[in-house]
């Protein structure tokens, strides 16, 4: 009794960490505001995307950065046709973009295609001041251009990473549970992260450049969290990441289980594998150089999925009610307060619909879906093969 009274001590003081982190991140989210522009000049802008089997949403994406409000003089479009055995180029050149196909069955992934494009063609981007990187089945919002150029107009930003939101919360309850997502993990997150250590995370969809920073470095990441990847080494280099609200780039979320498995399996398989690779170089610089921006870092990489933390503060609760009492119930008890204002925190700052709010409810089927998807993680061999989510639209078509 006494050992099982000493380790659930143990799992709840470890777990005080991440939930501590998210209270102060949704604090430091409220006193969050984006930087200001001098001056808004309409930079070049060179919208990047790259393409692996999207024929069915390459050219809805490509009419949707075309009809920003933006000057048609200052837009290309690039699309990097990776490996592709359908008809992702061919559509997208008929859609206007400038198309680069890629075969490569060796070094085959996101990353790889993005680095070689900047790296083998530069002559093609050469002219422009900006590079946002959009995935091939989004829509981004009408002014997405517009704010992308007023962050990347301040001379103090190098990297910016715009909104990511989801296109149909309507459509189910995993949709609208990504949607609550999105609002508490792309925006709060970001926002409070940008307070406490001075950057933001690159979410791979919705991130731009300067154009002369993606000249130095191509895309040297290679990994399936690749854009987190590459958030830490600018990091490491003295480059942080802004944040606009503003600019917002719009995903449709699957609704199979199917589906939405895969999905989830790369991102959170991959995370976890960067929390291991990168925990003792964040620990040595901060012990090196005393910035508390490291620390903060490392907080955000490694604190745990949404639906992991709350698997984790039941078995904490169940087992404190068993086991413990005073002041240990009162811990217990303070990680669902934090847990409650996190998520209603979210969906305020980022104005959700009803829709979503009346789907939170369904939250707990999504997590009992999530317990087999961890228990496959710990299993099986990770893949870092670039693999297409096959999308509510294309499986209707």
């Amino acid at each position: 009794m006494i050992i099982a009274e000493i380790a659930v001590k143990c799992l709840l003081i470890t777990l005080a960490l991440p939930a501590g982190y998210l209270l102060l991140c949704t604090v430091a989210a409220y006193l969050f505001r984006k930087e200001a522009v001098a001056e808004n000049r309409f930079l070049h802008i060179g919208v990047l995307v790259p393409a692996h089997n999207e024929e069915d949403g390459i050219v809805h994406t490509i009419e949707g950065v075309l009809a920003c409000d933006y000057p048609n003089n200052l837009l290309n479009v690039y699309v990097i046709a990776d490996n592709c055995s359908d008809q992702t180029a061919e559509k997208a050149r008929q859609a206007g973009a400038l198309v680069f196909e890629r075969f490569d069955n060796v070094n085959r992934g996101k990353g790889q295609a993005l680095d070689w494009f900047l790296k083998n063609h530069l002559d093609i981007y050469r002219h422009t001041e900006v590079i946002t990187i959009i995935d091939a089945d989004v829509s981004p919002d009408k002014n997405f251009l517009r704010e992308i150029s007023a962050s990347l107009s301040n001379s103090k930003i190098q990297v910016v990473q715009a909104f990511n939101s989801v296109s149909n919360p309507d459509a189910g309850w995993r949709p609208a549970l990504s949607d609550a997502a999105f609002n508490v993990f792309c925006h709060l997150r970001m926002a409070g992260s940008v307070m406490l250590s001075g950057t933001a995370v690159l979410k791979g969809n919705g991130m731009a450049f300067k154009t002369e920073l993606l000249k130095r470095y191509g895309w040297p990441c290679h990994s399936v969290v690749e854009d987190m990847e590459f958030t830490l080494q600018l990091l490491v280099d003295g480059i942080t990441v802004s944040y606009n609200p503003d600019a917002v780039i719009r995903s449709e979320m699957v609704t199979s289980g199917k589906s939405a498995t895969s999905q989830r399996n790369r991102w959170e398989g991959g995370r976890f594998m960067l929390v291991r690779r990168m925990t003792m170089p964040l620990l040595k610089l901060f012990s090196k150089t005393g910035n508390t921006r490291y620390l903060y870092a490392l907080a955000e990489l490694a604190t745990p999925p949404l639906s992991l933390l709350v698997m984790l503060f039941s078995l904490a609760t169940a087992c404190t009610f068993l086991l413990l009492k005073g002041a240990w119930l009162i811990l217990a008890a303070s990680f669902w307060l934090i847990l409650i204002f996190y998520v209603i925190s979210g969906q305020i700052q980022r104005r959700a619909p009803l829709s979503t709010w009346l789907y939170l409810a369904a939250a707990p089927l999504y997590i009992l879906w999530k317990i087999p998807l961890y228990a496959a993680m710990l299993l099986k061999k990770k893949g870092t093969a670039w693999v297409r989510t096959e999308r509510e639209s294309t499986r209707q078509r």
